[in-house]
């Protein structure tokens, strides 16, 4: 009786059954198969699509680093010119803005920024690290002390100040990344170089020209 009932209508075990336990592996396999086509096909176009926001809406861009004004501030000034003896004290604001052009933020490393005379460093004043939001513009209000012994070993110092004028220069480098959907780390280097004249009869600056620079 028990074999009998193992048996259909048509004399034939299950094993025997043509829809049996091989066609339901197939059919497993198969289903599995497109799943996995599935996943790795939704997987692709999240790719592809981070890859074209990074290319377009969140794409790298440079910040933008400008001087926006450069004053002398306490400057005391005396020439002897039978000793040859000249006594400066001095100090320059310079007010530098840095805009974040990009659609996420703009985190930067500790930098400075410098004085200059003659290609000769006189001052130095520290920018500390930070971050700057996206679409966002920073100030910087930076005051440059100068040092005069630098400044008074120059050679042509003496013949500067007979002349009432001193060329100088500030130069700020400003290193720092963007983060891209956490998943892209652009790193960029803004810097900005101005030379301009100090007057020194009226404690005033002029011929200024500044130069900016990025590099990702």
């Amino acid at each position: 009786m028990e074999v009998e009932s193992l048996r259909n209508k048509s004399g034939k075990t299950m094993e025997e059954q043509p829809g049996g336990s091989a066609a339901n592996v197939f059919k497993r396999r198969r289903r599995c198969r497109n799943i996995c086509f599935g996943v790795m096909g939704v997987l692709i176009l999240i790719i592809i699509l981070i890859v074209i926001l990074a290319l377009t809406v969140f794409k790298a861009k440079r910040p933008v680093t400008t001087v926006d004004s450069v004053s002398l501030a306490n400057l005391r000034f005396s020439l002897d010119l039978a000793r040859l003896k000249v006594s400066l004290n001095a100090s320059l604001d310079v007010d530098l803005s840095v805009k974040n052009p990009n659609k996420v933020g703009f985190k930067y490393t500790n930098s400075s920024a410098q004085l200059n005379y003659r290609g000769k460093q006189i001052g130095e004043v520290p920018i500390p690290a930070g971050k700057i939001s996206a679409d966002k513009t920073v100030p910087m209000n930076l005051t440059l002390t100068v040092m005069a012994d630098q400044l008074i070993s120059d050679s042509k110092f003496i013949s500067d100040v007979s002349d009432g004028e001193l060329p100088l220069n500030t130069f700020a480098k400003i290193p720092g990344k963007v983060n891209i959907l956490n998943l892209f780390k652009i790193h960029v280097v803004a810097s900005t170089s101005c030379d301009f004249i100090v007057f020194l009869s009226n404690a005033s600056i002029g011929d200024q020209d500044c130069k900016y620079k990025t590099k990702l």
